[in-house]
């Protein structure tokens, strides 16, 4: 490891560091703008300069490998000189928008400026200018205040995989420009306002909503996929205004989808925030304890048998947990979570976890995709397979519809049947999976959610096994769900008890009239029109489809309103934080099913959050840690049978709306037209 020298300092340091990276490592700040360490180097910006020993002049610390015995001074007075040199000519043409610009008070020019720049301005000529650019409804474009810095660039072109972006012209003349006007069409576009260090890039749903130092900022976690990114939720009075990702290396890295990212402007959009009755077929308002009184007297009426629950892709561990000791008080056996109707195997964790995680798509040396489009299902995971591609030689097979991706793949075919050939390795792509050390397959919801998909299960079960996926030290085996509550249910059971009925056959129960009563616990992705004469019970925080159709509505709360516990795709438990608290008279969703109970005349053994997180970890000891990811043991699950020869689907075709706030989202409706219709873009709901 070579050593070196940094103001008086001594390091060692691992081979191929640069200068930079070893004086962060001793917490030397050195400036810089165009250098991020998840992007290559550009070495363009000229902030960085160092001084180093025998060097003819200073030398960019960003690009500049160490080298034994070397030398660095980073705080000379010639090097001052020489940044405040580079500031000046960074702030020749930049406007002076800071009254107006969006990233006024967590902009790294100002502070740089501040630090590092002179005190006065020298240039008297006239500043150029750039004429304003459409980049699509979500990122809004003041290019003149652009330092080049190629941030931007370099993140479309390496991280998000869609070269749509790229310097045009030479000198004074350069720009930052869209070859052809269009809007950036990736699904991360939202990282280009975290990774801009000016206000050339900026929020377009934000533009002038706020100032940063107004904002009250909350950490806590995504639920608008599976994935369970970490997030950092800024509100102001009792509104969401924006959301940032949070670094955390194992799930998002810093990145973040612009659904999780934007769609919160429809939090607030078609709320519940009083309960609801129907009388004489309208909803009008209720008190709180009209609307339990009648729930409860519902439910004590109704034969154990003829009563059903479904829980929702949006609803929290402790409320499902509530939902289920309610229901099993009252000996009813319907239960599910699936609304999409995966055949998921319950009894075994190893059968719907993406047991490779997350960030051991980088260990994995070929993939299998069936049935699944992670770009539209979880764009960050998406980008993580992409990092892994450009690293070395990674083959990847996809057994469904072709996708327009990011990275190269062998488009295997779309009949399930190739999965029986592959098990079996009659398929060319067995062989690659087998003379792969790390082995990894992809399931999505769409090969599950088909009528045989238990079928499909078990023949990847089979694949898996045949093909050396699940080894020690390595399970490459996963499933990539959809719904943020999906795993959370399942390890707290929530499906059907011995004997009851799954969605599909509460469905049809209800539409026969078997079914006289349906508790949906934010379930909205179901088909209501299926429900017949049931009296529906809606517990949820939109009027979405559950609401429209329900005979008693319960107001809760939704994900950034409530101190709550998710597990997302890969078996992470983790916890939402309170940012802002529910509007009108909601509720947090574990204590309407608390109250609603002692109505009844059953007590539930948890009075407060911290009891009713104790009841989740007796009924599985999972939920006692938190934000880690404990290996699930292999075994058995599914049974096998035939898989039908038909091609495969995705879950996803609009990622953009997928639950109950996106529809709500009026940014979600524009990016639809912009990206899904194909629709001329528009200036978004900034302009």
């Amino acid at each position: 490891m070579p050593k070196l020298t940094i103001d008086g300092i001594e390091i060692d340091v691992a081979p191929g560091t640069t200068v930079l990276q070893a004086a962060e490592q001793l917490g030397i700040e050195i400036p810089r703008f165009c250098y991020h360490e998840r992007l290559t180097i550009a070495g363009n910006c000229r902030m960085c300069l160092v001084e180093v020993e025998k060097a003819p002049k200073p030398v960019a610390s960003c690009a500049m490998p160490v080298g034994e015995g070397m030398v660095v001074r980073t705080s000379t007075p010639n090097i001052l000189k020489a940044r405040k040199g580079v500031m000046e000519l960074i702030l020749i043409n930049h406007p002076l928008d800071c009254p107006i610009c969006d990233q006024g008070g967590e902009c790294d020019l100002q502070d740089q400026a501040v630090a590092f720049g002179r005190d006065r301005g020298r240039f008297a000529e006239t500043k150029h200018a750039v004429k304003r650019k459409n980049f699509g409804p979500l990122v809004k474009a003041e290019m003149t205040r652009c330092i080049h810095c190629t941030r931007c660039i370099r993140f479309c072109t390496e991280v998000a995989g869609v070269p749509d972006l790229g310097g045009i012209g030479r000198g004074d003349h350069m720009e930052i420009d869209t070859y052809v006007e269009k809007a950036i069409g990736t699904e991360l576009s939202g990282c280009l306002v975290d990774l801009c260090p000016v206000g050339a890039l900026t929020s377009g749903p934000f533009a002038f909503k706020a100032r940063p130092w107004e904002l009250k900022k909350t950490e806590t976690i995504d639920c608008l996929d599976a994935l369970g990114s970490n997030i950092r939720a800024d509100s102001r009075g009792n509104e969401i205004l924006r959301v940032m990702p949070r670094n955390n290396d194992d799930i998002n890295e810093e990145w973040l989808g612009d659904k999780s990212r934007f769609a919160v402007d429809g939090l607030m959009r078609g709320r519940l925030d009083r309960p609801y009755m129907r009388k004489d077929g309208k909803l009008v308002e209720a008190s709180w304890s009209e609307a339990l009184q009648l729930v409860a007297s519902k439910l004590k009426a109704t034969p154990a048998a003829a009563m059903a629950a479904i829980a929702g892709d949006l609803a929290d561990c402790e409320s499902i947990a509530a939902l289920k000791d309610l229901m099993s008080d009252l000996k009813v056996a319907n239960l599910d979570c699936r609304q999409d109707f995966a055949q998921l195997d319950p009894n075994c964790r190893a059968g719907y976890l993406f047991n490779a995680t997350i960030a051991g798509i980088e260990e994995a040396d070929a993939l299998l995709i069936v049935g699944s489009n992670p770009r539209k299902e979880a764009p960050v995971l998406n980008a993580r397979i992409r990092k892994r591609s450009l690293k070395s030689s990674f083959p990847v097979g996809v057994i469904g519809p072709k996708m327009d991706q990011i990275f190269k793949y062998d488009h295997l075919g779309d009949s399930a049947a190739l999965i029986e050939q592959i098990a079996s390795g009659k398929h060319p792509f067995a062989a690659t999976l087998k003379a792969a050390k790390k082995p990894m397959l992809i399931l999505g919801m769409g090969a599950l959610s088909r009528h045989d998909g238990s079928a499909i299960l078990a023949a990847c079960r089979k694949l898996a096994d045949a093909t050396g996926m699940v080894k020690e030290g390595w399970n490459g085996f996963s499933v990539l769900h959809t719904a943020a509550a999906r795993v959370g249910a399942l390890d707290l059971g929530f499906v059907p008890e011995k004997g009851g009925r799954d969605v599909k056959a509460i469905l049809d129960g209800a539409g026969k009239g078997d079914i006289q009563l349906v508790y949906l616990l934010g379930a909205d992705e179901i088909d209501v029109s299926r429900l017949g004469k049931a009296f529906v019970i809606y517990q949820g925080h939109h009027g979405d489809a559950g609401a429209s159709r329900a005979d008693v509505i319960l107001p809760g709360a939704a994900y950034t309103e409530k101190n709550a516990t998710y597990v997302n795709t890969e078996g992470r438990v983790q916890r939402t934080k309170l940012a802002v608290f529910p509007p009108g008279q909601a509720r947090e969703d574990w204590k309407i099913i608390r109250a609603l109970a002692e109505t009844i005349g059953i007590h539930l053994p948890y009075d407060n959050l911290s009891q009713m997180r104790a009841r989740l970890a007796d009924i599985n000891p999972l939920f006692a840690k938190t934000d880690g990811v404990e290996a699930a043991i292999w075994g058995q699950f599914a049974s096998e049978a035939a898989v039908a020869d038909e091609p495969l689907k995705t879950a996803i075709a609009n990622y953009y709306m997928t639950d109950p706030i996106g529809r709500a989202s009026p940014t979600m409706a524009v990016c639809v037209e912009t990206f899904v219709s194909g629709a001329k873009p528009r200036t978004g709901t900034h302009g």
